[in-house]
C-alpha cells in the first residue's frame, strides 16, 4: 500500500505530552513517490518533537498489541513509586495458562522489582511482567484498572488492556494510540534505559545464572541510535515493534504492527529508514 505524508497533528507542543496526546489525527495527505512496500499491516511514523505524521499505513486500525503492552505496565509500576529494591518471587500465579508459553524464571525464582522490570522491558519476560501486576497494591485487578486509566489520560482513545503481559489478545490499540504511549513512556528514564539495555545476567537463585538479551535485534546490533524500544508477538498480533529512534537528523517514533515473519518488522524498520534518508526534502523539518 502506498504510504503517505500527513499534515501536522494539530498544534502539538513538544514540551507538553498531554497536549500532544489529546490532538485528533489529521487525515489530509500529500503523496510521496516510490514509497517502500511494508509487510506490517499497520504503521505510523511521527516526528517526536513536532508531532508531524511522516508515514502511515492503516494508522487508525485497532490491532492486538502483544508485548508492546509492557510499556504501559512499566509506566503504571513507576507511577506507583514502589520500592524497586524489594525482592519479588515468581509464584504459580505467573504461570501462563492462557497460551502455555514457557519461561526461564521458574516458580520460586527471586529477583528485585527493578530486575523484573528490566527483564520485562528488555527481553519481554512474561512472568516478570505478571509479577509486577500481582505485587501492585490491590493486586492484578487494580493494576489493570490503572493501565486503562493511564491509557485514557495520555489520549489512547481506542486502547484497552486486560493483562500486564500482552498474552491476552484483547489488549489492543491503534498505531496512533501507540505513538502516544511511546511518547509518554519516553518521559521515564528507566524505561528508556531498560528497554535499550543490550543484555543482563540474572541470578534468580543461589545456583542459577540466566543470560538475557534484548528482544530487538536493532538494539543488540548497536548500529541504530534508539532511545526506546519494545517488541511484541502473539499469533493474533503478528510481529510488532515500537521505537523512538533517529532517522536522518530527526528523532522519530516508529510503530509497526501485525508483520508476518520473524524478521519482517525489523526489515520494515530498515526499509523506512532507507527510504526516508533517500528523500530528506520530503519530510525533514528545518
Amino acid at each position: 500500500m502506498m504510504l503517505r505524508t500527513f499534515a501536522l497533528l494539530g498544534c502539538l507542543a513538544a514540551s507538553s505530552m498531554v497536549a500532544y496526546a489529546a490532538q485528533p489525527v489529521n487525515l489530509q495527505t500529500q503523496a510521496l513517490t516510490s514509497s517502500p512496500r511494508l509487510n506490517s499491516q499497520s504503521v505510523a511514523v511521527v516526528d517526536s518533537q513536532t508531532g508531524k505524521l511522516v508515514y502511515e499505513k492503516n494508522p487508525l486500525q485497532t490491532q492486538p498489541i502483544a508485548s508492546i503492552t509492557k510499556l504501559m505496565t512499566a509506566m503504571v509500576l513507576l507511577d506507583a513509586g514502589l520500592s524497586l529494591d524489594e525482592p519479588i518471587t515468581i509464584t504459580e500465579d505467573e504461570v501462563d495458562r492462557l497460551k502455555n508459553t514457557s519461561s526461564r524464571l521458574s516458580v520460586g525464582s527471586t529477583l528485585t522489582r527493578r530486575e523484573m522490570l528490566l527483564l520485562a522491558l528488555m527481553s519481554s519476560e512474561n512472568r516478570a511482567s505478571a509479577s509486577l501486576a500481582r505485587t501492585y497494591p490491590g493486586g492484578k485487578a487494580a493494576f489493570i484498572a490503572k493501565m486503562n486509566q493511564k491509557a485514557r489520560s495520555i489520549g489512547m482513545r481506542n486502547a484497552v488492556f486486560h493483562d500486564a503481559t500482552g498474552l491476552d489478545m484483547r489488549n489492543s490499540a491503534t498505531a496512533m494510540d501507540l505513538v502516544r504511549m511511546v511518547k509518554a513512556a519516553y518521559q521515564y528514564p528507566l524505561i528508556r534505559q531498560f528497554s535499550t539495555t543490550h543484555e543482563y545476567i540474572a541470578h534468580p537463585s543461589a545456583t542459577r545464572v540466566l543470560h538475557y538479551k534484548n528482544s530487538n535485534p536493532l538494539v543488540r546490533e548497536g548500529e541504530w541510535d534508539i532511545g526506546l524500544s519494545k517488541t511484541g508477538y502473539i499469533e493474533e498480533a503478528g510481529r510488532c515493534l515500537v521505537m523512538e529512534t533517529t532517522m536522518g537528523s530527526q528523532r522519530l517514533i516508529v510503530v509497526l504492527l501485525a508483520a508476518n515473519g520473524s524478521a519482517a518488522r525489523v526489515n520494515d524498520a530498515k526499509s523506512i529508514k532507507t527510504w526516508l534518508e533517500a528523500h530528506p526534502n520530503s519530510w525533514l523539518s528545518g
